[in-house]
């Protein structure tokens, strides 16, 4: 599922905060990024419309329905797809050479490689 730019400012918002009242998302996008009540609910219904958000009575009562790795994961993906052919390893070269790392972060980076990859992770 696809989630667009100002519909993942509502999703940060039900991750941070849990179950809220739609009124209350409206309160913190507002105070945030000064949306009005009316964008916002917006937003929330077609978060609704895409299963991302499930809204109950009484209150209107928001909840995540996707997990916050979930919507970073597809987010990954499709950057992946976009913009390196599909190619991990063009993205982790291309991430590398962009940030600058230092020795001791690419040990941890490599660390943490060799403990995902012991988890079944798959090779590009």
């Amino acid at each position: 599922m696809k989630l667009f730019d100002s519909e993942l400012r509502v999703m940060e918002v039900l991750w941070q905060e849990g179950p809220i009242p739609a009124r209350r998302v409206a309160e913190i996008l507002g105070e945030k990024i000064g949306w009005n009540k009316n964008t916002t609910y917006t937003v929330i219904k077609k978060c609704v419309d895409k299963g991302a958000v499930a809204r109950e009575e009484p209150d209107f009562i928001c909840r995540p329905l996707v997990a916050r790795e979930e919507a970073q994961k597809e987010e990954t993906d499709a950057l992946i797809n976009r913009m390196f052919g599909g190619s991990s390893q063009l993205f982790f070269s291309s991430f590398l050479r962009q940030r600058g790392v230092g020795e001791a972060e690419a040990e941890r980076l490599l660390r943490l490689i060799d403990r995902e990859d012991g988890k079944g992770g798959t090779e590009e």
